[in-house]
């Protein structure tokens, strides 16, 4: 199995974890650490990246050719629109809907996607292509688990944040191709002497150089 499988499948156990974690249960109806998402709307998301995932293996639509990481993130929506926006005010609908049910009930429809997936992903052709009718366009399958890999990660430290345990630590294996992604994601928006700017000199360093 490839290295992002693998990565995707350590981060997904960490993520499910983190759900079952009771702090998460005690918080679920307070506000979280972000903006406009409570405690449960924001795990609910964080548990829909396995049900994205889920989707997409499960699809037996025509795709189309696969298209860059960049493309995909740069025809997003969400990456740089505000809250107030459609496709933001679904993704927090869709984390409150995930969530409707209770902690317990989320944690176990959780946990029986990531076995799914467990016993699934290894099985998968390496240059497997999945549509996402999410978005009209389709990505090479490791590329995706790539894209849900950043939401496990960065979602994992909301969540946490938010319910005031530690953010899960995660093997290099994880983070790297994460820190990767984003960097370049952060250069494609910004450019790269805001980024090596921001990462060497903080006498020059712009505001900020988020990726999204």
């Amino acid at each position: 199995m490839g290295e992002i499988r693998q990565s995707y499948l350590v981060a997904a156990t960490s993520a499910v974890s983190l759900l079952r974690d009771p702090a998460v249960g005690s918080a679920w109806h307070k506000p979280s650490a972000l903006t406009e998402f409570s405690v449960a709307g924001l795990a609910g998301h964080l548990a829909h990246q396995l049900v994205r995932v889920g989707d997409v293996l499960a699809s037996n639509g025509a795709e189309r050719a696969p298209i860059r990481l960049i493309e995909h993130y740069s025809m997003s929506p969400w990456v740089q629109a505000g809250l107030d926006h459609e496709s933001n005010v679904s993704v927090r609908r869709g984390g409150e809907a995930a969530a409707a049910d209770g902690p317990a009930t989320l944690v176990e429809k959780t946990q029986s996607l990531l076995d799914q997936q467990a016993a699934g992903l290894p099985a998968e052709p390496a240059d497997r292509v999945v549509n996402l009718p999410w978005t009209g366009w389709s990505l090479q399958l490791d590329d995706f688990l790539l894209t849900r890999l950043v939401e496990l990660v960065v979602h994992s430290d909301d969540l946490a944040s938010s319910v005031g345990v530690e953010t899960p630590e995660l093997p290099a294996s994880v983070i790297e191709p994460v820190v990767e992604l984003l960097a370049r994601l952060a250069v494609h928006r910004h450019g790269p002497t805001a980024v090596i700017r921001t990462l060497s000199r903080a006498e020059r360093a712009p505001a900020t150089i988020s990726a999204f």
